[in-house]
């Protein structure tokens, strides 16, 4: 998953760059947020080591999309030192504790405290806070993907939905354009492990666009392309260089090296709601072993 967000992180974080660069370019992004967290005092931070928390906002048009409840939650950690990457996913109705606001949905801290907070939840969780938190609206997405070309995922189960899909999803190898890749990455009702496998999908997704644009990185003007449409849709409150290093993390990702998983639980009911009851020693455990070199052995 990783690997896809590297190359979405290679267009996107370079493209954050040069929106932030280039004089004048006066952005007045709705599209796509990249924020830095602040981050609590004494808490040691490895400078090789940077995580990045992706996420999906369900914002309807006019709505802030910083403060939505997020749709797709990814936790993105990168090793300069070694090229290493992993990807922890974590599915949006897990029912955990948000700094003052008692238990609720994990998506839901977005909508109570921004980035800021959602960051800081996804920390108490997974025990890995994450310094930027990139959000971005699926129409962007959509669009993002038609613009590269489409991609290809291996779908290993197939699955549809009456009202964004009827026809479904096939198994094995599927091509989908950007309409239905941000389908592929919302559905869950049918899927068989819901929320679980919706999680799944969406690293199949990123990991889709990540191939597809190694694929076309060297062709002429597509990464300017890129840049330029950035430029159209970025906010951020990051300096040049923060953006340049984080362009340069993802770059130096070596595909080989990425590892991905998603937090388990079981199915609860909170107030007539369906809940995640998230496996809090997993997600620990995926914290934990990934905190050093962005590295998880097994999931």
């Amino acid at each position: 998953m990783l690997r896809r967000l590297v190359r979405l992180g290679a267009v996107a974080l370079s493209l954050l760059v040069l929106a932030v660069v280039v004089p004048g370019s006066a952005v007045k992004s709705t599209e796509v947020a990249l924020v830095k967290l602040d981050r609590a005092d004494g808490v040691d931070v490895d400078p090789n080591l940077i995580w990045i928390l992706a996420v999906g906002s369900d914002a309807r048009p006019g709505q802030d999309m910083t403060r939505t409840r997020g749709d797709a939650l990814q936790l993105i950690g990168m090793d300069t030192r070694t090229g290493a990457a992993t990807a922890i996913g974590i599915p949006r109705d897990s029912w955990v504790p948000i700094r003052g606001h008692g238990y609720d949905k994990i998506n839901a801290a977005l909508f109570f405290g921004g980035p800021q907070l959602l960051g800081e939840a996804v920390g108490d969780l997974v025990g890995i806070q994450p310094d930027y938190v990139m959000v971005s609206r699926f129409k962007f997405f959509q669009a993002m993907v038609d613009d590269i070309g489409g991609i290809t995922v291996r779908n290993p189960v197939a699955f549809s939905d009456p009202n964004l899909k009827p026809k479904g999803f096939g198994t094995g190898p599927i091509r989908l354009g950007g309409y239905d890749a941000m389908v592929y990455a919302r559905i869950r009702y049918n899927l068989i492990r819901g929320d679980f496998d919706r999680s799944a999908n969406q690293q199949r997704v990123l990991r889709g666009i990540q191939t597809r644009v190694r694929e076309r990185a060297a062709s002429p003007g597509f990464i300017d392309r890129g840049v330029l449409t950035a430029m159209q849709h970025l906010s951020t409150n990051l300096s040049p260089a923060e953006l340049f290093r984080l362009a340069q993390a993802v770059a130096h990702v070596v595909p080989s090296k990425i590892t991905t998983c998603v937090v388990q639980g079981s199915i609860g009911n909170v107030g007539g709601a369906s809940v995640v009851l998230p496996f809090t020693a997993q997600a620990r455990s995926y914290g934990d072993q990934a905190r050093k070199d962005a590295t998880i052995e097994r999931c």
